[in-house]
């Protein structure tokens, strides 16, 4: 690669990380192969863009590169650095995660490195975020979801060699991954240049996989979510994260919950509110009132004179509590008055006649305050 790592990723020299890693993700997501199917232009510029992060997200193999060039990387990758290009022909390199994170959102830190160096590592943890309604909230659920993951190569069993063949012990390092050199009295271990810190080297790698033993798919899951969940709640489906680099174990997926808004209820925990319109003859003389739940229906007995406001609990109607099975929360009711509009002849007559007869008792809040407004004003004018 003779061009400019920042050129590629189109930011200044002087670039923060977080800067360059959302250029990249920019350009993975559009340059990705699976959006760009049979484009080899793409394909190119898609590998040329994953080479390029993946020397600058690193501050190390940044800090050569900005002194010293291609040539400095170059050396640092044959002289025993362990730096450098990956020399991955698929052109992923360690970036499987980085691509994958745009599906799912972040990636968890746990799935890399599980395994040490020279052996299977586990594969990464992905995230992927669900929706569900209250209803479900209410009921629990078994949802199928569809998603892009990394698994292992079928043709050679997560090897990365091909059939017939096999990976083959790495005779600089005898397996270890690490080689030692003296300096005077003082012994230095540093990744072997020859494996790359694997401690095995793949001859004759297999050819659908290129040699990662892995490969990107799509897979079917079925998810189940319990009663009660809430926005934010973690589902761990162990070893359905991305498969383990060597024939490592895979990853684990976490399923990550957000409760969609309700067009009736608004959620408080267990809890569930409801508001409901009621005419002024029911809040003036009381009754039932049928109010919807999340399974059916219920009645609520309103008091007469009952205000704008009130609220009226039925217990045990609510939410599942999510640790506490059989226990549910309550449906609050809060009541709000309508005021009549668009009122015919004789609404107005009755309504006016029921305005003369009105007195303290009947309203009293209404003649409390016209006392108050009485006093004040009689106070502001003695002054």
């Amino acid at each position: 690669m003779s061009r400019d790592l920042y050129e590629i990723l189109g930011v200044p020299k002087d670039a923060s990380d977080a800067a360059i890693k959302k250029a990249y993700r920019g350009l993975a997501m559009e340059l990705h192969p699976d959006r760009n199917p049979g484009d080899k232009t793409a394909e190119s510029k898609f590998k040329e863009v994953n080479a390029a992060y993946e020397v600058l997200k690193d501050s190390k193999k940044r800090a050569i590169y900005d002194q010293f060039g291609h040539a400095g990387l170059n050396q640092a990758s044959g002289g025993g650095g362990g730096g450098g290009f990956s020399g991955d022909p698929s052109g992923f390199g360690g970036g499987f995660g980085d691509i994958f994170e745009e599906f799912f959102g972040d990636i968890f830190g746990g799935g890399r490195g599980g395994g040490g160096r020279g052996g299977p590592q586990k594969g990464e943890d992905f995230r992927y975020d669900m929706t569900v309604s209250l209803e479900t909230v209410m009921h629990g659920a078994s949802e199928r979801i569809r998603i892009p993951s990394i698994v292992r190569c079928d043709t050679c069993r997560g090897s990365g060699a091909k059939p017939g063949s096999g990976p083959e012990t790495c005779a600089a390092c005898g397996g270890a991954g690490q080689v030692r050199t003296q300096q005077g009295f003082f012994s230095i271990s540093r990744p072997c240049p020859t494996c790359r810190g694997q401690g095995r080297i793949i001859r004759n790698p297999c050819g659908d996989c290129q040699g990662q033993g892995r490969q990107r798919s799509e897979k079917t899951l079925t998810v189940k979510i319990p009663p009660g969940v809430e926005t934010g709640t973690r589902i761990r489906l162990t070893g359905e994260g991305g498969a383990g680099p060597l024939g490592g174990p895979a990853g684990d997926l976490y399923i990550i919950i957000e409760v969609a808004a309700h067009p009736i209820f608004e959620r408080f925990g267990p809890d569930i509110l409801c508001h409901a319109p009621i005419t002024f003859p029911q809040a003036a003389l009381g009754g039932k009132l049928e109010v919807p739940t999340l399974i059916g229906r219920a009645i609520v007995t309103l008091p007469p004179g009952v205000q704008t406001g009130k609220r009226l609990a039925l217990r045990g109607k609510g939410l599942p509590h999510l640790n506490r099975p059989g226990v549910f929360g309550d449906l609050v009711v809060e009541v709000r008055v309508e005021t009549p509009v668009t009122l015919t002849k004789r609404q107005k007559e009755l309504l006016q006649e029921f305005e003369e007869l009105s007195n303290q008792e009947s309203q009293p809040e209404s003649h409390s305050f016209l006392g108050k407004v009485k006093e004040f004003l009689d106070k502001m004018s003695s002054k």
